[in-house]
């Protein structure tokens, strides 16, 4: 199907959901570029295919072949992809095995590059909280390289989840640069969480109270702190190297 008027509702539509408010009442949201769209397409969660291009991509999904005026107007790129997908939101999973749990954090960025990481060093879940950034920011999606297909990731309220985590035997870890154990003189068992806090004021009050243990990366007495990410990605490193019972 053509459209060519920038009044379309259709293409109102799907502007909308580049804010989070539509992205929730319609549990949907938008992905840009081709790789994202195979990614998408292999895990069975595409609903529609935005095109400037006379191309099929799968058979089965409505098509709709768009001018690159409005293409400008969906996507949230400077460069515009040729192609955009409507999808339906990532259904969550149980959590087994080791988990990241991000209290708060707010970078879009930051949390693409803590979903590769977590991709890259095998953690399967990421817990977070209801304060963080939302999964479905267009700069989140983007940074993840597709990654996000890959782990599961679910929105939790810490103070319901942290406690069952610890009913379920898992051991929480904080970080602490102060009172942390370095991280090289620990072993982790696949039951470990661990915590990252926000940005600028690290780990609330209410996730610290759950920690069974506290560890820090030894760095450099110039560098006070590294950035969440960077954290995080370290010690995912870390846990892949010796983690006693998981692969």
């Amino acid at each position: 199907m053509k459209i060519l008027s920038m009044q379309n509702d259709r293409v109102k539509k799907w502007c909308q959901l580049k804010e989070k408010k539509y992205r929730d009442e319609r549990n949907l949201f938008l992905i840009e570029g081709e790789h994202l769209l195979f990614e998408a397409l292999k895990n069975g969660i595409v609903k529609e295919i935005i095109t400037t291009e006379d191309v099929i991509y799968d058979n089965l999904l409505p098509h709709y072949y768009v001018t690159k005026e409005i293409m400008k107007k969906i996507s949230d790129q400077v460069t515009i992809s040729s192609v955009i997908a409507v999808c339906e939101k990532l259904k969550k999973s149980e959590i087994v095995g080791p988990v990241i749990v991000l209290d708060g954090l707010q970078d879009p960025g930051n949390l693409g590059t803590i979903i590769r990481s977590a991709a890259a060093f095998s953690i399967p879940n990421i817990i977070l909280s209801s304060t963080s950034v939302d999964l479905y920011n267009p700069k989140v999606i983007r940074s993840t390289e597709g990654m996000l297909f890959f782990v599961n990731i679910v929105r939790e309220n810490l103070e319901h989840i942290l406690p069952i985590l610890k009913q379920r035997g898992y051991t929480i870890y904080g970080t602490d640069v102060l009172k942390g154990e370095d991280t090289a003189h620990l072993s982790f068992s696949s039951h470990s969480a661990f915590l990252i806090g926000n940005e600028g004021k690290g780990l609330s009050e209410v996730a610290r109270n759950y920690c069974d243990n506290f560890l820090y990366i030894p760095m450099n007495s110039c560098c006070e702190s590294l950035n969440a990410s960077v954290s995080a990605s370290i010690i995912m490193y870390e846990f892949s190297k010796k983690s006693d019972s998981y692969e």
